[in-house]
């Protein structure tokens, strides 16, 4: 039995693929335990089984302004968010450390508190890429930012790392997993265990009418994840108005979590709800030749293509434009401009995603890929195997 302390970040698409991890350690007898700002989240996500949470600081409190995109936006992402919550959260993953003395560390991609006080105090670490954006260099074509985060990873190391370590924290020498495939992030890195989606059980919604639901309609689910409230308003009428168009033949499911949207009469058609059963609602889609529409988040692309579903994707800042050209390069989806789209344009995206058929074939393609790579098994089996060399 070997002892695996997860650190995450308090946002549901980097968890979600953890809290798969996790539960199949604890189905082989290990014990897991968590570091995360958000007990209450990790417990929601991952059911009573979830382990001990240990509670750290996080970022400091605000918005981030809803109009920063490119190269601002990443900068400000890491000022405002990244290197605030590293630093907030390292007396927490310490202090989890010496209480739990775990022989292996699991340090999301963008928890470097986890990474950097694994390696002060000479433990092993993995880990967890939640997204395969950091693959591709995003700051290949910004050398100032790019000098500017080195600086920043530098201060950082000093201050909760080791001074005489020099690994990125977002990158384990030891192990690397991503959780997507060469069949839609592109070409294999050297290092990187490619395990496919951690695709799990989540802890039942109750109260989502499945009745509703019209088998002689496709399905389109809308979703802009959970962190995206601030900035979905437009986007989600653009939505609606290209769903009750095409009420006749299809369906849609938007996820409104802000309670952007207005109710109409004419909205009998629609299912506007703050939440669904995202994975329950995505085998049906499988099933009925349904889409999604969505923001290009790592977590919901994944879980979509998991299930051999098409996408039309928006994205708005982050990871996600890299992920909604994995997309369209993949030939899984089409993307559309979200802060510009029309609803003529949005609509044409969502005819030829759901009536041509070379989307859903290479949806289907991915989906095959996903699942041959093991997921959570897979995942578990590598971080086994860390141990054991470790031990």
């Amino acid at each position: 039995m070997s002892r695996f302390l997860f650190v995450v970040p308090p946002l549901v698409g980097h968890l979600n693929p953890a809290v798969g991890v996790a539960a199949e350690l604890t189905a082989r007898g290990h014990r897991v335990a968590w570091a995360c700002a958000d007990p209450e989240l990790v417990g929601r996500l991952a059911g009573p089984g979830a382990g001990t949470v240990f509670p750290c600081g996080g970022a400091p409190p605000g918005e981030r302004p809803a109009d920063l995109r490119g190269p601002q936006a990443l900068k400000f992402l890491w000022e405002w968010y990244l290197l605030p919550l590293a630093e907030g959260m390292a007396p927490g993953v310490r202090a989890a450390v010496e209480a739990f003395r775990p022989d292996v560390v699991v340090a999301d991609q963008q928890a470097f508190a986890g990474a950097l006080v694994a390696e002060r105090l000479g433990l092993p670490w993995a880990t967890s890429a939640t997204t395969s954006a950091e693959f591709t260099d995003p700051l290949a074509g910004l050398p100032k930012v790019g000098e500017w985060l080195d600086r920043r990873l530098a201060g950082l190391r000093s201050a909760i790392g080791d001074p005489a370590g020099d690994a990125d924290p977002r990158f384990s020498p030891h192990l690397v997993l991503a959780f997507s495939t060469p069949e839609l992030a592109g070409e294999a890195h050297d290092g990187v265990r490619w395990v496919g989606p951690s695709v799990t059980a989540r802890p039942s919604a109750a109260g989502f009418p499945w009745e509703w639901l019209d088998d002689g309609r496709a399905t389109v689910l809308v979703t802009l994840g959970t962190a995206n409230t601030d900035v979905g308003g437009r986007f989600l009428e653009v939505c609606r108005d290209v769903l009750r168009e095409r009420a006749d033949r299809v369906q849609g499911v938007i996820v409104d979590p802000g309670r952007t949207l207005q109710p109409r009469g004419e909205d009998k058609d629609l299912l506007i709800l703050p939440s669904v059963p995202q994975l329950a609602l995505l085998e049906r889609l499988e099933k009925a030749s349904g889409a999604v529409l969505c923001h290009a988040g790592h977590n919901t692309v994944c879980e979509a293509l998991w299930h051999g579903v098409p996408l039309v994707v928006a994205p708005i800042r982050d990871d996600q434009p890299v992920v909604a050209g994995q997309v369209t390069d993949a030939g899984a989806g089409l993307r559309v401009r979200f802060g510009r789209v029309t609803v003529r344009q949005l609509g044409a995206a969502l005819d030829s995603v759901l009536d041509e058929p070379g989307y859903r074939a290479a949806a289907d393609r991915i989906r095959t890929a996903f699942r041959a790579a093991g997921g959570s098994s897979t995942a578990a089996t590598h971080l086994e195997d860390l141990a054991r060399e470790f031990g």
